[in-house]
């Protein structure tokens, strides 16, 4: 493991960090907020003073896939100790562990909250908390492979994209990584303005418009009001946020593919395709479900109500316009089993993935063909392309490792002695990055009181999550910091 490597890419992440510090300040200055101001400059300058040190180091060699693994994760966790730093030192939030959990939240775009009069806080400090949704919605890591010439050579740059982006396996929109991440951003921004226009035309005001769309673009969730989206009476106001929100979810590379006119491929695409069937049947089916006894004679607003909600938790934003809590046991049910599936692979979503839930599926069914027909070969096959074993034995690796820390998980948060609804819904809203989920973690609900160690093992479960487990399983694997490179193939700075 070569420990000057990972030093300068901290100190990347470090860097960037306190430059996106700077528009908060201007923000707290705007709404002359000189508290605010101060506590976000001082946090810039702790961020930033490491970053230009460690960023300063030289390297002559490319990353391998371990050390790459090991710099998302190391990346991620350092990302969220020193975000916390502009709500400890302002004394909003009083508690470091509140800081970093609400900060891990922010930046894996979970959106599970301890706070409990979001109203309450400054402009500034609203500013940064939403702005970690956007930043942590694409990557950081894929952000710095789109402005900065990093990991040249020997498959680098590829071995960052995979460490950070979602899903089952990792592909480039062209040949470069760089040019993939700067396409991909390029349309994250673009979707992210479009959204903003949008909003002010409807007459949202314009820190609200831009707040909302940060949450709604990272698939994050975080509100900036006590009621989140219910807070805007507008049906339009709400329903644009429902569609982009699905919009988001979905895999970056059909958008690609529709720029550059290849609709055949989109409408092959299985994933794109089963995204929105289980997305609207989920919304029809609990439309038909709450209409009766909580929107009787208006199935309008019912579908509206469901949909928004199926988009929020199936994307993992957790917005909510309607408190899901009280709907009927099925439709709760529904949206649990929604919240598991998650969006799509290369979308800002969580969750398992659909494409994942494809390829269990598939693979489940081909197993049990070969059981009947034992000497007939056949393959999983996705877009009518074979799909390739390592993707299947990740796909089941990953499978095997979620089952176990989900339980893990669910045993220690179980030691504050909450319901079970509660205990699990949390587990399952925090390790696949939703936000709100049953019981006193409902969507009027918050995470303040479970205890401090409760809290630590949520903010694991949600950083497992968004790195998709393994990035931090190598963290803490000994054999991965003890192994040493066989090659060290040389490249330029």
């Amino acid at each position: 493991m070569n420990y000057r490597l990972i030093g300068k890419y901290t100190g990347n992440i470090l860097l960037v960090e306190g430059i996106f510090l700077l528009p908060a300040i201007a923000v707290a200055m705007a709404y002359r907020e000189p508290q605010s101001a101060r506590a976000i400059a001082i946090a810039a300058l702790i961020t930033l003073l490491p970053g230009i040190l460690l960023s300063c180091i030289r390297v002559h060699r490319s990353i391998s896939m371990s050390e790459g693994f090991v710099v998302c994760a190391l990346g991620w966790i350092v990302l969220s100790l020193f975000g916390a730093l502009p709500f400890y030192i302002s004394g909003e939030i009083p508690r470091y562990i509140d800081c970093w959990f609400e900060t891990v939240s922010g930046f894996t775009t979970t959106g599970s909250s301890i706070l409990t009069n979001v109203e309450a806080m400054s402009h500034g400090l609203l500013y940064w908390r939403s702005f970690t949704h956007w930043i942590g919605g694409m990557g950081v890591l894929v952000f710095l492979l789109a402005i900065l010439p990093l990991a040249k050579g020997d498959g680098g740059p590829l071995q960052l994209m995979k460490a950070e982006s979602p899903g089952p396996s990792v592909g480039k929109l062209v040949p470069k990584i760089s040019t993939t991440a700067k396409i991909t951003y390029i349309i994250y921004f673009a979707m992210t303005v479009l959204m903003v226009i949008i909003l002010l035309f409807e007459g949202m005001p314009l820190f609200d418009a831009v707040m909302n769309t940060f949450g709604t673009a990272g698939t994050g969730g975080f509100a900036i009001k006590n009621n989140s989206i219910a807070a805007y009476p507008s049906q339009l106001v709400q329903m644009t946020i429902g569609v982009f929100m699905a919009l988001f979810g979905v895999n970056f590379s059909v958008y690609y593919l529709m720029l550059t006119r290849k609709w055949k491929d989109v409408l092959h695409n299985e994933e794109f395709r089963w995204y929105w069937i289980i997305m609207l049947g989920a919304s029809l089916l609990i439309a038909i479900n709450v209409f009766r006894g909580f929107y009787p004679g208006d199935f309008g607003q019912a579908f509206r109500d469901s949909f928004f909600s199926v988009s929020s938790v199936m994307t993992t934003t957790g917005y909510c316009t309607a408190d899901f809590g009280k709907w009927p046991e099925f439709s709760r049910y529904m949206l649990l089993l929604v919240m598991c599936i998650g969006a799509s692979a290369g979308s800002t979503g969580g969750g398992l993935k659909v494409s994942r839930v494809l390829l269990l599926f598939k693979h489940l069914r081909l197993q049990m063909c070969q059981m009947i027909h034992p000497r007939r070969v056949r393959s999983v096959r996705m877009d009518k392309r074979r799909v390739d074993n390592s993707v299947m034995f990740g796909t089941t690796a990953f499978l095997a490792a979620y089952l176990c820390i989900l339980i893990v998980s669910v045993v220690l948060v179980s030691l504050d002695g909450k319901s079970f609804e509660t205990t699990f819904s949390a587990v399952i809203c925090t390790f696949n990055n939703i936000g709100p989920g049953l019981g006193m973690v409902g969507p009027t609900g918050n995470f303040s009181a479970f205890s401090d160690f409760s809290k630590f093992v949520l903010s694991v479960d949600m950083l497992f999550g968004r790195l998709e487990i393994f990035p931090l399983l190598f963290l803490l694997s000994p054999e991965v910091w003890m192994t040493k490179r066989l090659s060290t193939p040389i490249v330029s700075d």
